[in-house]
This record gives C-alpha cells, structure tokens and sequence, in this order.
C-alpha cells in the first residue's frame, strides 16, 4: 500500500511537471495565434519565483526560449495596444535567448536558437536604424552593440570564428558620437579603423571624437597613424593640417600643406591655407603670392580675394604709422609717404569689389568697401562719394 501512495505521489507530482510545462506551449501558441497579451501573461507565469508551480519551468531552457520569442512577436506586432505590453522587448527577447543558451548545457536547442537569434539580430537592425533616423542615438547604439553581443556568442561565432561585421562595429561608433559618448565612439572607429573598414575616414572620425574631449593630442596621433596607412586620403591630410594651423605649429603646416599641394595642384584650399599662414608669420608679399595662386586655380574663391583686400588694406594702414613716423619738419617727405598709403588701398579695392560681386549681400565685405571708399574721398572725391553713399545706403537698410 505504501508502494502505491508513493507511485501515486510520483505521478501526480510528474503530472503537475508536465502541466506547467504545458504552460510554455500554450504561451506559444497565444503567440502563434496573434493573442500576444496571453501569450506574455502566460509565460510570465512560468518564470514567477513566487509561483509555486514555476519550479519546473523557471530552470528550464525552452521557458527561456518561448519568452524570447514572445517578446520579439511584441516588436514585430502592428498594433499600437501590443507594443505598449513592453518598454523595450527586443532587449528581453535577447536577455531571455541568452538565459536559455546557460540553462541549455547539452546544446540541444542550439539550432533553434540560432535561428532565433539571426531573426533577432534582423530586427535589431531595424531599431537600430528606425531610432536612427528619429535621432534617438543612444537607443540605436544601444541596438547597435546588441547586435554585436549576438555576433560573439560562441554558438554563432563557432559557424564563422573570423567574422566580424564592420559595418555594424562602424555604425555603433556613429550612433556613440552622435549620442556624446566620445569614449565609445572611439573604441568603435578604432576597431573598424583595425579591419581597414572606411579607410581614412574611420581615422578622421577618432580625431573628431578626441577633438570632442579636447584631447588635441590623441587626435593629431590619429591622423598621423592614418596618414601613415592612407596618405592618398584627402580628408586626413586636410585634419592634420587643420589641427597643426590651429595649434600654430607653422613648421609642422608647412610640411604637410606642401605634401597636399604636391598630391593635388588643382585644390584652391591648400594655396589659400598656406597663405595665411606666411601671412601669420608676417610674410604678406608670399601670402599675396599663394593668394593669387588660389584664384588662379580658382578664380571664384571669396576668401582668396577677401585676404587680398586685407592683406593690401593693412600695408596701407602700416604705411600711415610710416608717415607719421616722419619729422614735423620734413612736410613733403610725409606727404609722399601719406600718398602711398592711398595707393595700397586702392589696390585693395578691386579685390573687395570682387568679393561683393561674389556675395551681394555679406555685411563684412560691404563695410570694408565703405571704410575704403572713405578713406579715397578725399584723393577723387567725385569718383569715390557716390560709391560710399551707395554701400552706405544698403548697409542703413540691411
């Protein structure tokens, strides 16, 4: 008789097993049939500690498995009252496969839930680019790297060990930058930067994200390594040139403006750039020198002929303090030193007139026009008075 009582225990304890395992198929099926808040109030129940009767499922793999497949079944759903069931599902359904690759010590289920988590990795991809556009950057990180976590569990590495998606690892390092974790950025363009992925452009991206921290340092070895393996690549020799005149180290500008210039000849920029820097170190005539280079390559570029007029306005300025320099005594010796100043403005002129031509309407160029066209008033006042009230009119009206 006590045989029976404990056979009979045996069964009914068996039975109570297999009906909570039940529970994980049923949830399967409200999922399969569209009823996704069962199927997710179901499968809740399963995996409850405080639920006595979870003993048998909380621990077991497919538990874990049907619930991953429920919570992705949320994002996937069109409907609006579904998608409310969860605040982020694609992160449980991944927590929930991962729980069940642990419980699955035999790897019995291991090709289902590579197909699950190759559908999961889809999806994330989806989000990732969805939030991207919404300009949610941290959430699409966040996607991002789930996507990266998929790609290195050994159940999927073990069909590929040497692959490594770059595009992703790249576009995680977009979404961190965008979001302001410099950090992440750079821990992501330097691990495409070490497959060779975007070229020199992943270089460029790792100086930015220094450049974010004020890190001017790190930044500059970026794109000296980068230059090293790309120096073909236009937009890092334009950085480092960038960061050199930046940080007023001409010597190290030069050197790498000549290299640029060599590369590429017809690129206006370069003579342009280098002629600010000879004129920073007080060098005006080389500065009118590559001034007149830029636009000869290109004879459109505002800023060459804007540092023209500059450049000529400012010997006339210094001429003036040349005159005044001169003895009260020697009046005709300081006239003719006066005069000279005239004559530097006046080769400024037509160079702002240019710069007007180019850009109607921008209030910088219009006022140095009216300084210069005043200051040539009283050299040909019937020439210059009609211009100046001109521009004087149309800056009164801007």
């Amino acid at each position: 008789m006590k045989r029976t009582i404990i056979l009979l225990t045996f069964i009914f304890a068996a039975t109570a097993g297999f009906a909570q395992k039940g529970k994980v198929t049923s949830a399967l099926s409200y999922k399969n049939s569209g009823e996704l808040q069962k199927a997710l109030e179901t499968i809740n129940e399963t995996i409850d500690p405080s639920n006595e009767k979870s003993e048998k499922t909380i621990d077991w793999d497919k538990t874990w498995e049907a619930r991953g497949e429920i919570y992705q079944a949320i994002y996937e759903s069109e409907d609006e009252s579904v998608k409310s069931l969860a605040e982020d599902p694609l992160t449980t359904a991944l927590e929930s496969y991962q729980k069940a690759i642990e419980l699955d010590e035999k790897g019995k289920s291991k090709n289902s839930l590579k197909l699950k988590l190759t559908l999961l990795s889809n999806a994330l991809t989806s989000q990732a680019i969805e939030k991207w556009n919404e300009e949610d950057f941290e959430k699409s990180l966040k996607s991002f790297e789930q996507i990266l976590t998929i790609n290195n569990l050994p159940m999927i590495k073990e069909d590929n060990e040497n692959l490594v998606d770059t595009g992703i690892i790249y576009n995680a390092g977009l979404a961190a930058y965008y979001s302001e974790n410099y950090d992440k950025a750079i821990q992501y363009y330097t691990e495409a930067a070490k497959y060779g992925y975007k070229g020199g452009q992943a270089y460029v991206n790792i100086a930015y994200a220094y450049e974010m921290k004020k890190d001017t340092a790190s930044a500059l070895e970026a794109l000296q390594e980068g230059f090293e393996k790309y120096s073909s690549d236009k937009e890092v020799l334009d950085n480092l040139i960038n960061i050199y005149l930046a940080q007023q180290k001409s010597e190290d500008a030069m050197k790498y403006l000549d290299m640029a210039i060599e590369k590429d000849p017809n690129y206006a920029p370069y003579y342009f750039a280098k002629g600010t820097l000879y004129e920073s170190l007080d060098d005006a005539d080389k500065a009118i020198e590559l001034y007149n280079k830029a636009i000869e390559v290109d004879p459109e570029y505002f800023d060459a002929y804007y540092n023209l007029g500059v450049v000529y306005y400012n010997k006339g300025v210094n001429q003036i303090e040349v005159a005044r320099a001169v003895p009260a005594n020697e009046n005709q010796r300081y006239e003719e030193e006066l005069a000279k100043a005239d004559q530097w403005w006046e080769k400024s002129i037509p160079y702002m007139e240019k710069c007007r031509e180019l850009r109607p309407e921008d209030a910088i160029t219009l006022e140095s026009l009216k300084n210069l066209y005043y200051r040539m008033i009283t050299k040909d006042k019937d020439k210059w008075e009609p211009k100046y009230k001109e521009i004087d009119e149309i800056l009164s009206n801007m």
